[in-house]
């Protein structure tokens, strides 16, 4: 064996399984390179869920399905949920171990009339924590944000690529 080539192996999870994955499970690869020297790289690409913390996984339901609109996907059990957004599940759960309530990395939905978006969503029961303003303008838009919070205190971003 040749130490100084480079060995590159594709490991691609929808080759070894059934074709039920969808096409966005396809794009998403995790690609392992291996050196001469037997160090390995991996490169992710895919965030597929997000685990946000609840003081109440009915309240977090009752608020990102009922408010905010997500798709419900499943209940496992009293202490779980699963809901849609876009290519990204949400997973509302109740602390577990040390976990703390609302104190999470805040999540940005992406949308059309940010302004008009942040109007219904207050209306509808989310607490406005600052409403949609230019936070960039980029070389061919204008980026705006908007922040809410849930009924936990968790901040969430809403975003608009406003094109010129």
């Amino acid at each position: 064996m040749d130490l100084d080539c480079w060995y590159r192996r594709e490991y691609v999870p929808w080759q070894l399984a059934d074709d039920n994955y969808t096409a966005d499970h396809k794009r998403s690869r995790l690609a392992l390179t291996i050196r001469g020297d037997m160090t390995t790289t991996v490169k992710l690409s895919t965030i597929r869920q997000v685990a946000i913390t609840v003081s109440s996984v009915d309240s977090g339901v009752a608020f990102y399905h009922g408010i905010l609109g997500l798709e419900m996907l499943f209940r496992a059990g009293p202490n779980l949920a699963f809901l849609d957004a876009g290519s990204v599940r949400i997973m509302l759960t109740t602390p577990q171990g040390a976990g703390a309530i609302g104190a999470n990395s805040i999540l940005y939905f992406s949308v059309q009339d940010i302004v008009a978006v942040h109007r219904a969503l207050v209306a509808e029961g989310a607490v406005s924590e600052r409403a949609p303003t230019l936070a960039a303008q980029m070389p061919d838009h204008d980026l705006w944000t908007g922040f809410l919070r849930d009924m936990d205190g968790n901040l969430i971003g809403l975003m608009e690529e406003k094109r010129r």
